[in-house]
This record gives structure tokens, C-alpha cells and sequence, in this order.
């Protein structure tokens, strides 16, 4: 099974690479605009952010992954379903999660936490050298050995080299976004409309003609592509993960970092003073907990959920926006 939430991946290269190492059927299934809709627009529309910094781009693809895995696999009579993450990260945490609340007699198999598969492989170097040998095309090496989680949201650099926290990222290691001191000298404008707190119109120029994108999907990649070239949406955190470790984290989040900021500049003009209190204090930062977490299927969560709407009610209006050398105004 694999999700397309939007990563720039050749999924027939994938399916081809499955078959040929044993996987007997190849299942993609689009799930971009529920990505977009049901995950990354309550996001904004709450502005979603884990201690303080990181706009949860990882987290926000796991549920609409794992929902449509479970799917799947009710669909094809499975007992069980499997995932490939470690054993001392999050997204482990918050599949397994998703995984019982939405099939609480599934079985779920990690490969990262049988004792038969971590003796064998006891770390990435080894994981590496297996492939090497075993001729198993991947995208990581022993010269770029951190791992990557991409979606249309962000894509997500950690482990290897940047496990020492005084190693600056490599210039290569950035997949989407123009370094920010080689982009653009010349800034670049476009309107964001929000109705009710949700993106719902992007206004630009290309190649000196005005354009408008309405289609949920297409406006996030647009604004997305508009940030990449300009280097917005880079941060280098240390963060403090959900199973107890502290990690760092190289993020890359263009087109989230230009609607999320939007957004939040509206709700200054249009949202009432208490509201926007209490919202900040007893909704925002429990609903990030809880998605940062894998909690999105859990009642809590659900009931938080039902606030934003109400929150959101007069969020409605067009801001104008410029990104210009890594900086979004």
C-alpha cells in the first residue's frame, strides 16, 4: 500500500521496485485533497504549531495515511496491517494509534521492534549496506544518510549526520526549497482569500498574466510552488518527541508557512479579542498535543475539532502577501 499525500515520488517506479521484491499486489491510492481538506485546512484554520515553531507537517499525512490503509485492508480481508517506522520515533506512535481506534482487532506488525529484525539490522548502516548487496534501489546513502518523510505539506530531514546538533545541514540536503540567499533579488506578490478561515482563492501573475486558483488542491501546490523559489518555510529545531526523546528536526514547510501566517495576520484584523484568548489557550495547543501525538481519532481530539468552526465564523477576507529571501510578509 502506498499514499500519495503529495510527495514528488514515481509511484510506478515504487510499484515496479514492490513487485520485484515480493509484494504480491501494488495499492496507491490518491488521498491529496483529503490531505489538504480534512487535515491541513483545520490546521490553519486553528494555527496549529508544536512548541512553538514546527506547523506539524509529518503528523498532519498520518491520519488520512492510516485511514486509508485500514481501508484496505478491510477490503482485501487482511489480519493484520505493517508500517516501516522506528522504533524510538513518533510516527510509530501515532499509526498504531490511528490503526486500533479505527480497527481495535487489527494486528499490526513493526519490523523496527522484532528482536529477529533489529539484531539483524541494528542501524541505518546496516540497512544500507543490505540494499547495496541486495541491489535494492533507494534514496539514501552513506554520503546522505538521514532519513526524509516528504508529503504536499513539508518534507522532513533527521537521524545521521544531523543527530549532532552542531553539524550545520548540508546545502544539498534541501529537496524543495531554493537556499534563500540565492533566491530571487526581486520580491514576489500574490493574495490569499480565507472564507470562515479556510484558503479558498489564490490570486498571482505568471509570466505577466493575472491567474486565479480556487481548487483546493492546485492552490496549495501553487502557493507552495511560489515559496519554494523564494526559500520560505526552513526551520532547524529540537523538539521534544512524543515517546520521550529529544530529536532534531530540518523541516521544510513553503506553501503551510505562507497560508498558516496568512491566516494567523487575518484572525489579528477580524477575530474578537476573548475568542482569540481562549482559543490560543484551550484549543491551540491541545489540538497541536494531540495530532503532534496521533491522537487525531481519539474523542478528545474529535471534540477540539468541533470548536473550530465556531472560532472561525467572520474569518473571512483577502490578504495581501510577499515572499522575498526565505521571509514571508
Amino acid at each position: 500500500f502506498m499514499a500519495d499525500v503529495g510527495q514528488e515520488e514515481d509511484f510506478e517506479a515504487a510499484r515496479t521496485k514492490a513487485l520485484k521484491i515480493g509484494a504480491k499486489k501494488v495499492e496507491v491510492t490518491d488521498l491529496k485533497k483529503k490531505f489538504v481538506t480534512e487535515l491541513c485546512w483545520p490546521a490553519i484554520q486553528c494555527n496549529a504549531q508544536y512548541e512553538g515553531e514546527y506547523l506539524l507537517g509529518t503528523s498532519l499525512a498520518r491520519p488520512v495515511i492510516a485511514q486509508a490503509q485500514i481501508e484496505l485492508a478491510k477490503k482485501e480481508g487482511c489480519f493484520a496491517v505493517s508500517h516501516g517506522c522506528t522504533g524510538k520515533g513518533n510516527d510509530q506512535v501515532r499509526f498504531e494509534l490511528a490503526y486500533y481506534a479505527l480497527e481495535p482487532k487489527i494486528k499490526v506488525i513493526a519490523p523496527w521492534r522484532d528482536p529477529k529484525f533489529y539484531n539483524r539490522f541494528p542501524g541505518r548502516k546496516d540497512l544500507l549496506d543490505y540494499a547495496t548487496d541486495k541491489g535494492v534501489p533507494i534514496s539514501s546513502t552513506r554520503a546522505k544518510p538521514w532519513s526524509m518523510d516528504e508529503n504536499m505539506a513539508h518534507c522532513s530531514y533527521e537521524a545521521g549526520i544531523l543527530e549532532e546538533p552542531d553539524t550545520t545541514p548540508p546545502a544539498d540536503m534541501w529537496k524543495l526549497t531554493v537556499d534563500p540567499e540565492k533566491a530571487p533579488d526581486k520580491p514576489e506578490q500574490f493574495t490569499l482569500e480565507f472564507s470562515q478561515g479556510i484558503p479558498i482563492r489564490l490570486e498571482f501573475s505568471e509570466d505577466g498574466k493575472d491567474k486565479v486558483i480556487t481548487e483546493p488542491v492546485e492552490l496549495f501546490t501553487t502557493t507552495n510552488a511560489i515559496a519554494r523559489r523564494h526559500g520560505v518555510g526552513r526551520i532547524d529545531i529540537v523538539e521534544n518527541r512524543f515517546v520521550g526523546i529529544k530529536s532534531r528536526g530540518c523541516y521544510e514547510s513553503p506553501g503551510l508557512s505562507c497560508l498558516w501566517s496568512a491566516h494567523q495576520n487575518l484572525e489579528g484584523l477580524c477575530m474578537d479579542r476573548e475568542v482569540k484568548a481562549h482559543r490560543d489557550r484551550c484549543i491551540t495547543p491541545d489540538f497541536s498535543k494531540y495530532l503532534y501525538n496521533g491522537l487525531w481519532f481519539s474523542p478528545e481530539c474529535n471534540m477540539l475539532r468541533q470548536y473550530i468552526p465556531i472560532n472561525q465564523k467572520g474569518i473571512d477576507g483577502r490578504v495581501r502577501c510577499q515572499v522575498y529571501k526565505g521571509l514571508f510578509t
